[in-house]
Parts: structure tokens; sequence; C-alpha cells
């Protein structure tokens, strides 16, 4: 917990437009998000935040909206209910309703993963990518995050060719996330696949990039940034 607030804390300080709070293995486990911080981190944040993880209900995501919360992410209760992306959006809106898709290329070709926050349980679903991006903004899903499983943790860079191919038929708000270890791969990933956000953790976790300083560096090469 204290974890949690102190990374919040610092994070809104350095000046970070949004943060999503994951908890990776509450669906591969088949629990629900812990709420308990929830209301907490709401009270120390004046920035958005998104919690993902175990949301796989309509309640579920009212119990974290209600929280303080901005938005839900749902990325495995999505597959296994799809319909759920629908209800979300019927309820609270699209501007509340993300969805998070683990992709990765087999045999020439994107596929969606699920499970990824347990390796014992990571599977293939047959489903591919494009498609399921299609559905999922067909079904209301206001804002996509597309995780590139090959480049996650790797610090070698976004993907920049499978996030221009989800690029070209999203028409909601998409999101990077996989592969950022360095200022110039935030650069590529906006320039080069136009995407709207980038997600990173273990450079910013690290102190590898300091949030200030990555604004600063985007600002010098004409990338829109907020202040």
């Amino acid at each position: 917990m204290g974890d949690i607030l102190e990374l919040a804390t610092r994070y809104r300080d350095e000046g970070a437009d949004e943060l999503v709070f994951y908890d990776i293995t509450a669906s591969p486990d088949g629990r629900s998000v812990d709420r308990s911080w929830v209301s907490r981190v709401a009270r120390i944040l004046d920035i958005p935040f998104c919690v993902a993880g175990g949301i796989r209900s309509v309640e579920d995501a009212e119990e974290v909206l209600g929280e303080g919360a901005e938005k839900v992410s749902i990325n495995s209760p999505a597959l296994a209910d799809p319909d759920l992306i629908s209800r979300l959006n019927a309820r609270f809106g699209a501007q509340c309703v993300v969805v998070g898709i683990d992709s990765q290329t087999v045999e020439g070709a994107y596929h969606v993963y699920q499970f990824t926050g347990d390796p014992s349980r990571t599977r293939n679903t047959a489903r591919l990518t494009l498609d399921w991006v299609r559905e999922v903004q067909e079904r209301g899903a206001g804002e996509i995050v597309l995780n590139c499983m090959a480049s996650d943790g790797v610090r070698k860079g976004y993907d920049i060719e499978q996030l221009r191919a989800v690029r070209n038929l999203c028409r909601v708000p998409l999101i990077a996330s996989g592969g950022a270890g360095a200022p110039e791969h935030f650069e590529a990933v906006f320039a080069d696949a136009r995407v709207d956000g980038a997600l990173a953790a273990s450079v910013f976790h690290t102190g590898a990039i300091a949030i200030p300083d990555l604004k600063q560096y985007l600002r010098g090469r004409a990338i829109e940034i907020r202040p």
C-alpha cells in the first residue's frame, strides 16, 4: 500500500498525464481487483487514473469508479465475455471503458493472448488481434491499450509495425504499451505509429527516464505533449 501511494505521489509531482494501476494476477487467479487502495489513491491524485485487473462485471466496475477511478480497463474478462464491453459502455459511457489487448506475432499474424499475468496459464486465444480491435470498438470500447508482448520488458522500443497496423483501423484513442527504454522510443511511437498515448512502467520505476526530461525532449522534437 505504501509503495502504491508513494509512486502515485511521485508520478503526480513529476507531471505524468495519467496513471494505470494493474493487478496483473487478478484475472488468472479468478479474483476481483483489491479496491481497498483505490479511494486512498483518489484522494492524493489530481490526474486521471485507470484501474485494471479482475473487473468481470458492471458491479465490479461500479465499485472501482465509485472509489474515484476515472476509467476501468478489461482484458481477459472481455475475452471471456465480450458483451461486458457493451454493458460497461451502456452503464458508464465509452470514456470510462478501456480494453487492454495483449498481442503477439504467430506465423506472420498478430494473435490475442489471455491470462498473461500468469505465465503458466498464458494462452493464445486464436483470435486475430486486428479482428478483436474491430470488435471491441463496435461493442463500445472508448480506448484501447495494445501491449505488444514481444517488446514488453525488453526496452528496445515499441513495436511500431504492429501499432501502425492497429492504428489504421482504430478510431478510438490508442495507447502503446511494451518496449520503452529511451526517450527516442517515445518519439518514434508518437511520430511513426501516431498513437494517442504511450504507457511505460519499468523505465519510470527505476528512474532510467524522468518524466519532466522526457516531456522536454518530446517538445523539442515537435511532439505535442500535455503541460
